[in-house]
């Protein structure tokens, strides 16, 4: 195998290792991929001010996200499906983000249940909550994370509907999976793939299945997944889960600052910055762009945070540079993993501090909690 050396090596190598449907669930958006291409291309754009002869011997990297301190200003971003990128994918990401010091984020809709990944790692995450019609079962979530003693609760709102995602549609993936045909022949073309699968008793939605009223196994989770998600949602919802939860919120999926004062009002501690990785309105603006104004907005008031298109270490450099108190990291945790499992992520993961540290000292800069908007060529 070559040397990995940066984040798309990981990318192409999950692309001979990870089952069509499942690396296509991932390296994908909505439509006709406007804003996922746009999430990585605005970054490039962007230009660093270069500056010589200042003493950049001791540098840090390290800072607090959400009053937690981080090696890094970089989060594991909450991604449904990632157990089949990899068998107990949840379980190797968030041992992965513990042992490099950062936050590890588990979905609403992972493979791996809350008490599975909590259990494998001893060790406090953040939870990811989808606003359902069944509140009940909202509320039984909300208690399963704090027994787990999760440290905050991430609230995503842009998914009250579904964008079309072709590459979806086409390879028959939905929640749950039904593999076609073809898709079972080239699973069978995976077998480290199929082998790590079958070792693995973690292979249905674990926080739903067994959880939900009427849902006992992956047959019955269609239906409920087609009526569950919930299109009323509405600010009151994120002040009825704060409530709730009692401890820190974070409400993902924000692209607009008058959405940004408003959950500031309904109570959230930090907002993401978010258009869901381009996997749901094509046509809306990339993260990076939609950053400025929202900070203008409600960086006072709360953490701002930034999710889609970090490919590297540059592109957290470059958040931060325009207001962000953290980053997230979704398909580059996932290019690593449906690589080579734990090791993968840790590979990103160093890959990605490398890149932040070597570009903040180019910049003349040896702490990130320095850097900001003057290390950016206008």
């Amino acid at each position: 195998m070559a040397e990995i050396t940066c984040i798309e090596d990981l990318r192409l190598l999950a692309r001979q290792r990870v089952p069509r449907m499942f690396y296509d669930y991932v390296d994908g958006g909505s439509w006709t991929e406007s804003t996922y291409r746009a999430n990585e291309a605005d970054f490039q754009r962007i230009r660093f001010r270069q500056r010589v002869a200042r003493d950049i011997t001791l540098r840090s990297t390290a800072t607090q996200m959400l009053g937690q301190t981080v090696s890094m200003p970089v989060a594991i971003a909450p991604t449904g499906l990632t157990g089949m990128q990899h068998a107990d994918g949840e379980i190797l990401a968030a041992r992965a983000a513990k042992a490099f010091g950062i936050p590890f984020t588990l979905s609403t809709m992972s493979i791996c249940s809350i008490e599975a990944v909590v259990e494998a790692t001893r060790h406090p995450f953040w939870f990811q909550l989808y606003v359902t019609r069944d509140r009940s079962f909202m509320e039984d979530l909300i208690e399963r994370a704090r027994q787990a003693r999760c440290s905050a609760l991430v609230v995503t709102m842009d998914l009250q509907v579904f964008g079309q995602r072709h590459k979806d549609k086409k390879n028959g993936l939905s929640i749950p999976p039904s593999p076609t045909l073809r898709n079972l022949v080239n699973m069978a073309s995976k077998p480290r793939w199929c082998l790590n699968m079958l070792r693995t008793r973690n292979r249905q939605f674990g926080n739903i299945v067994g959880h939900a009223k009427g849902v006992d196994n992956i047959a019955s989770l269609v239906d409920w997944t087609r009526e569950q998600f919930d299109p009323r949602l509405s600010w009151q919802d994120v002040e009825w889960i704060k409530a709730r939860w009692g401890g820190k919120l974070i409400v993902k999926g924000i692209l607009d600052p008058e959405d940004a004062r408003l959950a500031v009002q309904a109570g959230a501690d930090a907002i993401v910055v978010s258009n869901h990785g381009g996997r749901q309105l094509d046509g809306a603006p990339s993260s990076i762009a939609a950053l400025p104004a929202i900070v203008e907005a409600v960086g006072r008031h709360t953490e701002v945070h930034l999710d889609g298109g970090i490919r590297s270490g540059q592109d957290v450099l470059k958040a931060m540079a325009l207001g962000a108190r953290g980053t997230y990291i979704g398909r580059a945790m996932m290019y690593g993993l449906g690589a080579m499992g734990q090791p993968g992520v840790a590979t990103a993961l160093e890959i990605i501090r490398n890149e932040l540290d070597l570009s903040m000292a180019f910049c003349g800069k040896t702490d990130i909690r320095d850097v900001d908007g003057g290390i950016l060529f206008r």
